[in-house]
């Protein structure tokens, strides 16, 4: 009843608004579109923040949270060292002809302005991941003690009221931050009467406190998340973006914006026509969630912008349980991290071989996948399996498999490595003859053939109990073996309209087109395709978030 209520007033609120005049509006709710939202608020804007769905945050409620900002106010409370000569170097190591000076360093040069507002705001409260290093340390800039990385504190959701269902996987509770867990390396154990505590206080870390905290600043200013608004295409007046067009609950309207619209809607990822049409290889398993389905981009597109950075996405090799959907029945997907990192695992193609570093950062590891082989006409390594023995079993998870669960049946296992062989249709004499090899290099402490182990990125997934290289080398020496696929999927794609730096929309001569914005996913990322380090999707999103909300807040 009280639901009905409220989707009534949201009614209500919407077809008032309609009649009216918005300064900016705001398509998307994730990181990038609260955040946009604040800064065009505190720019003295009137706001109108929009979302397709029904619930708040898609791909950023789902997440880590963790954000990625150079020379950032934590690492200077802290004591660490860092600058903006030191983060553009690393980045320009990286580069590949993808990377536009004015996006990077407009990033670079705003990112700790963006947080230091969160932080007046309320909207954010972020410790640094203690020795987190940057993915890229042989680069010059890179950070190897880390402090770039920052995670949230814990954000209770009694704050927030009757909005914390509306929340993308609210409903998923996560009491614990991410440093307190293998993946942010900690323990992953919290005193039990701290965890009573925090499950009766409705507190939780990772993505799901990001975005609380940012709708809780978002409500303390009267700014309430619309929902159901299908954006169908923008209007343009005299060659400018002068507000929205679509459906509200199925029923037609038309919104005006004085000063300008911001698209923050997310990827494409979702979009089977737009993956096919714009990635560079294989897609099977995106681990966000399908609310990005290239709204956005579909809507620059009309409006006559410019594209970049198409081909890339935000990589990673996922684990898609056949037991794991989202609530539409799509299949739901996690990123592969500890589990191909730790010991007693390695990686096969579908020829039994090895063919990378399996503990190598998740984003770089695509090209390993996408290798096409002429002769075969075909991708080398799909598909692909994680193959793992009795020891790995007892003491690691898989996924959400705990050592002593019962074995779920998308964990294929045998006997023996020919058995298993069978079940994964790989040669067995291949995989064997890989074993062996894997197993003989493992045992002495050190990979020529893929460099696993010499990274610190390389430990730091792995088993601490251990040092060094055997943090993540470690023999298949005892039976039964267990082997689960890998797929290619994403955290996110990063390729969209362009923009310059005051997160201006470009038509094709490169001209700003007026009144229209972007941020997020559904722009081309400012950081190319480089993924500099845990939190490398957030911090140029929650960035020029904050440089979209006051740029359109001042007219463009």
């Amino acid at each position: 009843m009280r639901q009905n209520e409220e989707l009534r007033a949201a009614a209500v609120r919407f077809l008032c608004l309609c009649m009216e005049h918005s300064d900016v509006i705001i398509l998307g709710t994730g990181a990038a579109g609260m955040t946009a939202a604040l800064a065009a608020h505190d720019a003295g804007a009137q706001v109108t923040l929009l979302e397709r769905g029904e619930r708040i945050g898609g791909t950023s409620a789902v997440s880590g949270g963790v954000i990625w900002i150079a020379d950032n106010l934590a690492m200077r409370a802290a004591g660490m060292a860092d600058s903006r000569e030191d983060a553009l170097a690393y980045f320009y190591a990286l580069d590949h002809g993808d990377l536009k000076a004015e996006t990077l360093t407009a990033f670079i040069d705003n990112g700790p302005e963006a947080l230091a507002f969160l932080d007046r705001q309320g909207a954010i409260k972020l410790s640094c991941l203690a020795g987190y290093p940057d993915y890229y340390l042989d680069r010059p800039g890179a950070r190897p003690d880390g402090g770039r990385a920052l995670d949230h504190d814990l954000f209770s959701f009694h704050e927030l009221g009757n909005w914390a269902s509306r929340i993308y996987a609210g409903d998923e509770l996560k009491p614990m931050m991410l440093r307190e867990t293998p993946l942010g390396g900690g323990t992953g154990v919290v005193p039990p009467e701290e965890m009573q505590r925090r499950i009766a206080n409705d507190e939780r870390g990772f993505g799901q406190a990001m975005v609380g905290r940012l709708l809780k600043a978002c409500l303390d200013r009267g700014i309430e998340p619309l929902f159901d608004v299908a954006t169908e295409r923008l209007v343009i007046e005299d060659g400018r973006v002068a507000g929205i067009a679509g459906t509200h609950s199925g029923a037609p309207f038309a919104l005006r914006a004085r000063r300008g619209v911001i698209i923050a809607t997310g990827g494409f990822e979702w979009d089977a026509d737009l993956r096919q049409t714009f990635l560079r290889g294989p897609v099977d398993a995106p681990a966000s969630p399908p609310t990005a389905r290239g709204e956005g981009l579909s809507l620059a597109m009309r409006a006559g912008a410019k594209l970049g950075n198409m081909t890339s996405a935000w990589w990673a090799p996922t684990l898609a349980p056949t037991t794991s959907k989202w609530a539409g029945g799509e299949q739901r997907a996690s990123p592969l991290l500890i589990e191909r990192t730790v010991p007693h695992s390695l990686m096969v193609n579908r020829k039994g071989e090895r063919f990378c570093n399996e503990a190598a950062n998740y984003s770089a590891l695509a090209g390993a996948f996408h290798q096409f082989d002429p002769q075969s006409y075909d991708y080398l390594n799909l598909p692909a399996w994680l193959v793992f023995d009795g020891q790995y079993r007892a003491r690691y998870p898989i996924d959400t498999v705990m050592p002593g669960d019962p074995l779920p049946a998308w964990i294929k296992t045998g006997p023996t490595l020919s058995e298993l062989a069978e079940k994964i249709d790989v040669p067995a004499g291949t995989l064997a003859a890989t074993i062996a090899r894997f197993n003989q290099l493992a045992e002495q402490g050190f990979d020529p053939d893929f460099a696993r182990g010499t990274s610190p990125y390389d430990h730091f997934y792995g088993d601490r109990s251990r040092q060094g290289a055997f943090m993540t080398l470690g023999p298949l020496t005892e039976g039964p073996y267990f082997a689960v696929q890998v797929h290619m999927g994403m955290l996110g794609t990063n390729g969209g309209p362009q923009t310059d730096g005051a997160a201006r929309i470009l038509d094709h001569a490169g001209t700003p087109i007026p009144g229209l914005f972007g941020a997020g996913n559904a722009i081309a990322s400012p950081t190319g395709g480089v993924y500099a380090g845990a939190g490398g999707t957030l911090g140029p999103a929650i960035t020029f978030g904050f440089i979209a909300g006051r740029s359109a807040a001042q007219g463009g």
